[in-house]
């Protein structure tokens, strides 16, 4: 299997054509995360498995008694250990197959179709509901971990923080706007004559379909650099992918300062990840802020943060994405501190506040994601990027397992979101340590004239 240089012999022209199809599918599966996990399905499904239970005290589950309130969380458990086991092998199996494009369609479409299924989930359908989105989640996160291993193939060094940044903006754009449109109609169910249950079922399925229709584009721009595996042989590429994956495994030993990213970026997105699943259930219990300010600044965070991210990507060029971040977490002391002295009651502070996470938020991901993908070694861009998102997975747990302590030991949610500053601290100082240029060369890239 032979390799193709990413951008030698490539004209600027042709790059650009890719890198703009390659945005279209952050624009594409950001309905996903924004009005399906964000939004939607939590309620709809504890409200389905609360009809399923008619007043009784537990629903079955695969001959286990668990609560309908419960019901979800042990869904969205599931779901990520199967993300964890999974990512690394579609990643191993796109890049010893050589056919990334047709994988990235292949696990897209698979989430977005079980996305779409969700109009079925009616009644008592809990189990229905909880399998689809197993099967939407594990989807969603392969083709994530394909359409990042693109970055490095469709842009130069020079290039990488810009393109990462306005895939990353393009999709909060994207996602926010389709959520608004969802929120429009969830607001005026009277008018148009639906209940709840039907609106929250209407926004599920056609974030399926937005999914799905939009891959479509980035399917027809983005192309394989590598040459497939022949046809009678690819029954064996599972197989040989789990081998391909092991040996990627061992094989991170000999890239101590790719390592070493990748455990900082778990720490620091710890923070990031806890501080945006937290900060409804901060405005409502201890702000006391209506549900109607919670939802205005949701839509707000969504828009501001395509301006934040390509702001940052603009200054990364200028001033080199580690430093960039290293602002911003910064910024990301400077908020959690500030959020600890909020006066409840007051929305205008909260979503002055919101707009100074939004700006940094999605910058401090896209140039992540840029900054990793000169650490990785050529030919191995997907696995590499699975254990990238499997760090990302890893942080949810962490963050919320240390919010969860601090709630625990002082009962006030103030101390439990000033105890998430140490991710953030930390995470400033590990960065410092890394010699990006570095661990660039040791992994056989180029170094930008900035980083």
């Amino acid at each position: 299997m032979t390799t193709a240089p990413a951008t030698v012999g490539e004209s600027p022209a042709a790059r650009l054509r890719e890198q703009r199809g390659w945005y279209w599918y952050d624009w594409a599966n950001s309905a996903f995360p924004t009005t399906v996990l964000t939004v939607f399905l939590g309620p709809y499904l504890t409200d389905v498995a609360e009809t399923a239970a008619a007043g009784r005290e537990f629903v079955d589950v695969l001959g286990f008694d668990v609560r309908p309130s419960a019901y979800y969380s042990f869904v969205v458990g599931a779901a990520a250990i199967l993300q964890i086991i999974l990512m690394p092998v579609a990643g191993a199996l796109a890049d010893h197959t050589g056919r990334k494009r047709e994988l990235l369609g292949v696990f897209a479409f698979l989430g977005a179709a079980a996305t779409v299924c969700f109009w079925f989930v009616t009644g008592g359908a809990y189990l229905l509901g909880g399998a689809l989105f197993l099967v939407a989640n594990v989807g969603f996160a392969a083709a994530f971990v394909v359409y990042n291993s693109f970055l490095p193939e469709i842009s130069t060094a020079a290039e990488r923080d810009r393109v990462s940044a306005r895939g990353w903006g393009f999709g909060y754009l994207g996602g926010g706007l389709l959520l608004a449109i969802h929120l429009g109609m969830y607001l005026n169910t009277d008018a148009l004559g639906i209940d709840g249950g039907t609106a929250a079922r209407i926004a599920l399925a056609s974030a399926g379909l937005w999914w799905g229709g939009f891959t479509i584009i980035p399917l027809l721009r983005l192309r394989n650099r590598r040459r497939a595996i022949a046809a009678e042989n690819a029954g064996q590429a599972v197989s040989r992918s789990f081998r391909e994956l092991a040996r990627t495994a061992a094989d991170l030993r000999r890239y101590p300062l790719t390592l070493a990213f990748l455990v900082t970026y778990l720490i620091y997105n710890d923070g990031v990840q806890t501080v945006i699943s937290f900060s409804a259930t901060y405005a409502d219990r201890e702000l006391g802020l209506s549900e109607t300010v919670r939802i205005g600044s949701l839509l707000m965070v969504q828009f501001v943060a395509f301006g934040g991210a390509l702001l940052l990507g603009r200054l990364a060029g200028r001033y080199g994405a580690k430093r960039v971040v290293q602002y911003a977490l910064i910024v990301w002391v400077a908020v959690v501190g500030v959020a600890y002295f909020l006066p409840a009651g007051s929305a205008l502070p909260f979503f002055a506040l919101g707009i100074a996470i939004a700006i940094v938020m999605g910058g401090t991901q896209a140039l992540s994601r840029s900054l990793f993908s000169h650490v990785i070694p050529k030919g191995k861009e997907a696995e590499y990027y699975a254990l990238y998102e499997i760090s990302d997975k890893g942080s949810t747990f962490l963050g919320s397992f240390a919010l969860g302590i601090a709630l625990q030991l002082t009962d006030s949610y103030r101390l439990g979101i000033l105890s998430l500053l140490i991710f953030f601290a930390l995470g400033f100082v590990l960065l410092g340590l890394i010699n990006m240029p570095k661990a660039i060369r040791a992994a056989g890239n180029e170094v930008p004239d900035r980083v």
